[in-house]
């Protein structure tokens, strides 16, 4: 019976319940996008030794997928927004797949730039459409939602060194193709998905309709002062990152003499934190306010990035892990916060956030590198553990939170 009352009841499944089997299901599939895109960093070393790189050269290979990662998202964000495109998740996929088997056999440095930069034009698809898939599951649990989408990705993220570590190291850069199976999976899972999106895209309006009239009583101003702030905290937390995906391993190596495996191991150590604190960011902003969690995550981790580049390995293990779990706790809460302080434009914050932060953190790694080149390594991270003192700037985000009791009733 297609009547007013059957759409309303498909808008209000949607609106109030929260779509598990989906919110996993994009969960996986940034898992395995993210696992493909650790790979790069985590390469960094072999690359080094194979095309003869300077710390430059290595940043300009994080610049390049970054760049390719964080410029097409907010318009393939705001083009969704106006055409819905349930199908784009499994093309980006392609994007990845066709620049994982290019890396995997180039021979020259200029061709290693444009296979990243494939896998970065298919991320760009992917992240945009990927968060609004993870808005329109979430039945208004989206802090929730959110950490389950960033902990798939978080999880992607550490496995990438320890998969180098086992299997690239040991076997050579051609075992780099192994991995297109991840891609080949992640294509199958998102056309399904896809499917899912594409039935659902008349209770989304609905959702986008009833969305508009939650729009926080603040004037223009407000609001995009208020996204200034945000950017520059995401602008505070990738970069840091960015020290820490491109460098660490030969900030370990260079400190502690360890060996490329070892140096590997302590990366994975970090991302893992960054998967374990992602879960967290979310549900406690949905609790306690985003506000909050966004100061505590970026303010709160300057203590044990301050002390950091003082410390020996074993308290270098236990800072980085700390790091990791405070810090990441952060996008999530701040993601969420944008998609509230400009409701009716999922696809737009998305990628502008998802894009900005790509882009701080290939900026990061190509500047860093080039202060790497000049000073050294060490003096990298005694100058980025101020980074984080840009927290402070939370105090000025306006309260938006809107406390749904109602949905109680």
């Amino acid at each position: 019976m297609k009547d007013g009352t059957g759409q309303s009841s498909i808008i209000k499944t949607t609106a109030e319940k929260t779509v598990f089997p989906i919110l996993f299901a994009i969960s996986f599939s940034h898992m395995l996008n993210d696992t493909i895109q650790s790979l790069i960093p985590a390469m960094y070393p072999i690359l080094k030794t194979s095309f003869q790189l300077n710390y430059a050269q290595i940043g300009l290979i994080t610049f390049t997928f970054q760049l390719a990662a964080s410029l097409l998202q907010p318009f393939v964000g705001s083009y969704s927004d106006k055409k819905p495109q349930p199908y784009s998740l499994a093309v980006g996929m392609c994007f990845t797949l066709i620049g994982l088997l290019l890396l995997s056999i180039v021979n020259h440095y200029y061709l290693v730039l444009l296979s990243v930069c494939l896998i970065g034009i298919g991320s760009s698809i992917f992240h945009p459409e990927a968060s609004r898939v993870a808005y329109m599951a979430s039945g208004g649990k989206r802090g929730l939602a959110q950490s389950i989408f960033q902990l798939g990705g978080n999880a992607g993220s550490s496995l990438g060194p320890l998969l180098a570590a086992l299997i690239i190291v040991p076997f050579g850069r051609l075992s780099v193709s192994w991995f297109s199976i991840l891609a080949i999976i992640a294509i199958g899972v998102l056309y399904k998905i896809g499917q899912w999106y594409k039935q659902h895209q008349v209770a989304r309006k609905g959702r986008a309709g009833s969305a508009g009239t939650n729009r926080p009583n603040l004037s223009k101003n407000k609001i995009v002062i208020s996204v200034i702030i945000l950017l520059l905290l995401i602008f505070s937390k990738y970069f840091y990152i960015a020290s820490i995906t491109s460098y660490f391993t030969f900030y370990l190596i260079d400190k502690f003499h360890l060996s490329v495996q070892s140096a590997q191991f302590h990366l994975f150590l970090f991302l893992f934190a960054v998967a374990a604190g992602t879960i967290l960011g979310g549900p406690f902003g949905d609790r306690f306010g985003r506000k909050y969690v966004i100061w505590a995550s970026i303010l709160g981790v300057a203590p044990f990035t301050l002390i950091l580049p003082y410390a020996g390995l074993y308290w270098t293990s236990v800072l980085i892990f700390i790091i990791g779990v405070v810090l990441a706790s952060a996008f999530s809460a701040i993601l969420v916060y944008a998609q509230e302080l400009l409701p009716g434009k999922l696809g737009l914050v998305s990628g502008l956030f998802f894009g900005f932060a790509f882009g701080m953190g290939g900026i990061g790694s190509a500047l860093l590198g080039k202060l790497a080149d000049h000073t050294s390594i060490r003096y990298v991270y005694q100058l980025c553990a101020f980074l984080p003192l840009i927290g402070i700037l939370t105090a000025f985000l306006p309260n938006i939170e809107t406390k749904k009791k109602s949905v109680q009733v």
